[in-house]
């Protein structure tokens, strides 16, 4: 098991997922490369090892965007400075939290606390959970005003009536 992995398969796969994360950001190896180096080294993960290579995708894929909500939600502390734990910890958590449909937001920000608790300094987990739950207070929002508004039934005609 992962160090920092509870008996939950998803919490395994985070743990995983953030090694590898954090071994690549480091040392600057290709992500793949990290994660099956990683893998090696814990041991066969069949129930986590899939969850850990879609979140290292995703994050890898959508790096600048999330980078972008790290700024956006701690703009005291500039990406390149966070220390490397929590910049990844946040990126694991952000990409759960604005890209993952089937993860809860409280879930992506209690397991990205229990993960800094492990992994990181002793700051580590209120950082991460004020982080955190700033961007998850702006993105309930923008969920709860997409839900109200109108949608337009499709009649064929514009919006002009022609």
């Amino acid at each position: 098991m992962p160090k920092g992995g509870s008996g939950n398969p998803r919490s395994q796969a985070r743990a995983l997922a953030l090694q590898a994360l954090y071994e690549s950001d480091l040392a600057g190896h290709p992500v793949g490369a990290s994660f099956e180096w990683i893998k090696e080294e814990v041991g066969p993960q069949d129930d986590s090892s899939a969850y850990a290579f879609e979140l290292m995708e995703g994050v890898t894929l959508h790096r600048d965007e999330i980078d972008k909500l790290i700024h956006k939600f701690a703009p005291a502390w500039p990406v390149r400075h966070l220390s490397v734990v929590d910049r990844n910890i946040l990126r694991l958590a952000l990409f759960e939290i604005r890209f993952s449909r089937d993860v809860p937001h409280k879930v992506a920000i209690n397991e990205a606390v229990e993960l800094a608790k492990t992994f990181g300094s002793e700051s580590s987990p209120r950082f991460v959970n004020g982080v955190l739950g700033s961007a998850m207070d702006e993105m309930d929002e923008i969920s709860a005003a997409l839900e109200e508004e109108p949608v337009l039934a499709s009649s064929g005609t514009s919006p002009e009536g022609k």
